[in-house]
């Protein structure tokens, strides 16, 4: 909680403040782990198709609009205003519903595909599977503390 007391609840970060108050520090651990699902996923061979196109989307839309959105944190934009707590809010709550659809859907393909060869598809699906659930709870853990940040405006 050493992190919360960096800044008042009532403003946003900018600048390099945004590696140092929470929820902010989680942007750099949801773009790393975003960016292992999607190159995993991207990895093996797509089948079935419609399952993993959806992993895909979310895990590529994800990663995008958290860049963008920590690029945006970073340069001001939002100049603290309550709009942008909300919409900080609004956004890591969708992705959390993204992330825990994809990362069901990942596991049950997973499944699936136990007893097919080859093997190695099977391991680095599995690898995706755990960080697709690491991923969403980086996100749930940035949505609650921006719920908390919104509240307190």
């Amino acid at each position: 909680m050493a992190a919360t007391t960096a800044q008042s609840m009532g403003t946003l970060p900018s600048g390099m403040e945004i590696c140092t108050t929470a929820p902010d520090i989680f942007y750099l651990p949801e773009l790393v782990f975003g960016g292992l699902v999607w190159i995993l996923v991207a990895s093996t061979h797509i089948d079935p198709v419609n399952p993993l196109g959806w992993v895909m989307f979310v895990s590529v839309f994800c990663f995008v609009m958290t860049f963008l959105w920590m690029i945006m944190f970073a340069a001001g934009c939002h100049k603290s205003s309550p709009g942008w707590a909300a919409a900080d809010f609004v956004y890591h709550g969708l992705a959390v519903i993204f992330y825990l659809s994809a990362g069901v859907a990942l596991a049950y393909i997973t499944l699936l595909r136990k007893s097919l060869p080859p093997l190695r598809f099977y391991q680095i699906d599995i690898a995706a599977v755990v960080f697709a659930f690491a991923t969403t709870f980086l996100y749930f853990i940035h949505a609650i503390l921006s719920a908390i940040r919104w509240k307190h405006f």
